[in-house]
């Protein structure tokens, strides 16, 4: 009986390994502008980069994708400072293949222009906050109507009218995920060793 016990701890580690693998996929890479490729926003849209981000909530190990034309366009990321100022002297990262990854990997606000003169006077610009002082999906319903409603990956979603904000998606932090994974292997191990009371 004792090389019955063998074949359960087995599956045991894999079920574990199961969890472990879905845990680390629980980052999310966005594409800025959602369906629209990186640009000049439309007169129709003016705001389209300031609601975007406003209505997305992006954490550490997500990252951002920039599409766009490389012969047409490029991607930079600046200080507040020249943000605001829309001075593209000095950038902090230069990005211009036409299929830009900027990884988030610290708390904190990022700043994004277009590093083609006068774009980011036409507002093609990004400021992102990731952390404590970010901005909520919830958020962005109150600061504009027109704002999208909720993050997801391939687009934006909307709220029907009597939604609450308390409906929003929500992440599992890691410590969560540490605790389910324990409890579910837990179970799982007493299931498989038949110590079910």
């Amino acid at each position: 009986m004792g090389n019955l016990r063998i074949p359960k701890l087995m599956v045991l580690y894999v079920f574990e390994l199961f969890i472990l693998v879905q845990i680390q996929v629980s980052c999310y890479q966005f594409k800025v502008g959602d369906l629209d490729s990186w640009g000049i926003p439309s007169p129709a849209n003016p705001q389209i980069y300031s609601f975007w981000s406003k209505s997305h909530s992006i954490d550490i190990g997500d990252s951002l994708l920039f599409l766009y034309p490389p012969s047409e366009d490029s991607v930079i990321q600046v200080t507040e400072e020249n943000y605001n100022s829309c001075n593209l002297k000095n950038p902090i990262l230069y990005m211009n293949n036409g299929n830009s990854v900027f990884n988030i990997t610290s708390h904190g606000d990022f700043y994004f222009t277009s590093g083609n003169q006068g774009h980011c006077l036409k507002k093609q610009k990004l400021h992102i906050s990731v952390g404590s002082s970010a901005h909520s999906p919830a958020d962005s319903l109150s600061d504009s109507a027109s704002a999208p409603s909720y993050a997801n990956v391939f687009g934006s979603i909307p709220l029907p009218p009597s939604a609450s904000p308390s409906s929003s998606p929500a992440r599992i932090e890691n410590g969560g995920f540490l605790f389910l994974l324990s409890v579910v292997a837990a179970g799982f191990y007493a299931v498989v060793n038949g110590n079910i009371m």
